[in-house]
């Protein structure tokens, strides 16, 4: 089956925790080869693991994860899907965080459906969005 989701970080860490537990039910029913993160989620979830060196169990089930989810890397058509994402939120007044738009921009480069729970990803024009944790 081919890539359908792209997780947003929150959506991999609500997961991790279990505190959104229709997180864990979708993630249960939707096949793994649909599914991917960014790169940058990827670091944000290495960031926070790095951050909690005393937090075992995390780092156990974020290698667990990582060892079995598609990471989609970096490129150039990712690359230029934020270059012009920026321009235009920025132009519009409506900026946010870097490695949000990175991830956004990945989403639109792939055409795959970002899964969030952050309301901000709504400012971006044609980025197809589920909030799994509703």
């Amino acid at each position: 089956m081919p890539l359908r989701y792209l997780l947003d970080t929150n959506t991999v860490s609500y997961a991790f925790r279990g505190n959104f537990p229709s997180v864990r039910q979708r993630l249960l029913r939707v096949p793994m080869s649909e599914i991917a993160i960014s790169a940058v989620t990827e670091g944000e979830l290495r960031f926070g693991v790095a951050h909690k060196p005393q937090a075992t169990n995390l780092r156990r089930i974020a290698e667990e994860f990582l060892a079995r989810v598609d990471i989609l890397p970096w490129d150039s058509r990712a690359a230029d899907r934020y270059a012009n994402l920026r321009v235009a939120l920025e132009s519009a007044g409506t900026p946010m965080g870097n490695l949000d738009m990175m991830i956004a921009a990945h989403a639109l480069a792939a055409d795959l459906v970002l899964v969030t729970h952050d309301r901000v990803f709504q400012r971006v024009r044609g980025l197809k969005l589920e909030d799994w944790a509703k």
